[in-house]
């Protein structure tokens, strides 16, 4: 069993495991307002994303011409990272390179992920930099998922982007591939009634126009409060079905399109690092 790493401000509390640098458990005076990870709806709770965000085609990925098998949403959430810091109210992780990891991503590079909390708020933040000699392109994705219904709710959900928007709806095709087609927007001047019809065609996928922050709120309930940060797309997904969770998933990168090639660098919203640079993303939640 991976070991976890507690943090607290006092009023808010947080768990994290070595195993992906994953936050298991999120608290506000006791109760818990991150999903658990039930395995018989799904058994992530915030896994971070990377190299990729989604599927590559036909599970196969290339870093200038040299290609691999990998799985949806790379290798960063199953592996075993290193604490290198802690303290009361925050930890860092790191993970880097590794003869594994060079195997289907020849790449070096190193992620640095913290977590802190203050007074009401959690804030996520993730590095990475290449520590290598080539050019390091990439993909990265948040995707932490939170009780639906919150607790304490005793009515519907709702999303409102901070900006106001109606941004264009992207969705998945059969492959998990994101599909060309611009769909249109589920918000109205902002705000979106959560129901479990919206999530039939699997996630509902913002490449643009969702703005750097939102609220997850219901009567009765705490409200959720997002602040993103260099994270220009927005996934919002739930198990087709009813599960009871709600991911809300700031990402710098995106899925691959449909009928595009492996290599990550052609992938929309794609990053790529020169030899030494580096770049800083997250996100945060205040609870209120």
């Amino acid at each position: 069993m991976a070991s976890e790493t507690t943090i607290t401000s006092g009023a808010l509390s947080a768990r994290i495991s070595n195993l992906g640098a994953e936050l298991q458990s999120l608290t506000h005076e006791g109760t818990e307002l991150l999903w658990q990870g039930d395995p018989a709806y799904w058994s992530g709770r915030a896994p971070l994303l990377f190299p990729i965000v989604g599927r590559a085609p036909g599970d196969e990925i290339a870093v200038d011409g040299a290609r691999a098998t990998m799985n949806q949403h790379g290798f960063a959430r199953r592996s075993h990272w290193i604490l290198a810091r802690r303290c009361e109210a925050g930890c860092t992780h790191i993970l880097g390179d590794t003869p594994e990891t060079r195997a289907v991503y020849p790449r070096s590079f190193r992620l640095t992920q913290s977590h802190a909390v203050r007074g009401a708020t959690l804030s996520v933040t993730v590095e990475v930099a290449n520590t290598g000699a080539a050019a390091l392109p990439f993909g990265l994705g948040f995707h932490p998922a939170f009780a639906w219904p919150l607790p304490g709710a005793t009515g519907p959900a709702e999303i409102r982007l901070d900006n106001g928007a109606e941004p264009a709806l992207a969705r998945l095709d059969g492959d998990g591939l994101l599909a060309p087609e611009a769909l249109p927007s589920p918000f109205s001047r902002g705000r979106l009634t959560v129901t479990p019809d919206l999530f039939d065609a699997d996630a509902m996928i913002f490449p643009e126009g969702a703005g750097s922050g939102l609220s997850y709120s219901a009567p009765g309930a705490p409200r959720l409060s997002f602040r993103f940060d260099n994270c220009p797309a927005l996934g919002i997904w739930s198990k087709p079905g009813g599960a009871p969770f709600l991911c809300i998933e700031p990402w710098p990168g995106l899925a691959a399109r449909a009928s595009s090639g492996p290599e990550i660098a052609d992938r929309p919203l794609s990053q790529t690092l020169t030899p030494g640079e580096a770049a800083q993303f997250g996100w945060s939640v205040t609870v209120g």
